[in-house]
C-alpha cells in the first residue's frame, strides 16, 4: 500500500494537480465537520460502505488520495480499489486528524 504522509500531499498535488482527486470516505456528518480543502484538486466525498456501488465515478487515470478520519477506512478502501486494478491509489497516513495538526491547524478536530 502506498501510504502519503499529510505534509507531502500538497507537493504531490501541485506536481500533478490535474490528474489528483481527493477521496474523502467519511460519513456527512464528519465532512460538514472538517474537509480537507487544496485549491485546484477536487475532493468526492463517498462514504466508505459506499464504494463498491459508486466505482464508476472514480476514474482510473487519476491519482487518487484517499483519506478519512485517522487513515484506517481509507487504508481498506486504498486495498480494495488496489485489488481492482487502480494503479495510482495513496492513502492518506493519519488522515484529517494528521492533517489539522500537522498542516493545518484552522481545520477543526473532531
Amino acid at each position: 500500500m502506498r501510504q502519503l504522509a499529510v505534509d507531502e500531499l500538497p507537493a504531490l498535488c501541485a506536481a500533478h494537480a490535474p490528474r489528483v482527486l481527493l477521496l474523502d470516505v467519511r460519513e456527512p456528518w464528519e465532512t460538514a465537520k472538517a474537509r480537507l480543502e487544496i485549491e485546484g484538486v477536487p475532493t468526492l466525498c463517498i462514504p466508505m460502505r459506499e464504494i463498491p456501488q459508486r466505482l464508476a465515478e472514480l476514474d482510473r487515470s487519476r491519482l487518487i488520495v484517499c483519506l478519512c478520519h485517522h487513515g484506517v477506512r481509507s487504508l481498506q478502501v486504498v486495498a480494495f480499489l488496489s485489488q481492482r486494478g487502480y494503479e495510482s491509489v495513496y492513502n492518506l497516513a493519519g488522515g484529517i486528524d494528521a492533517w489539522s495538526i500537522e498542516v493545518a491547524p484552522q481545520v477543526a478536530r473532531y
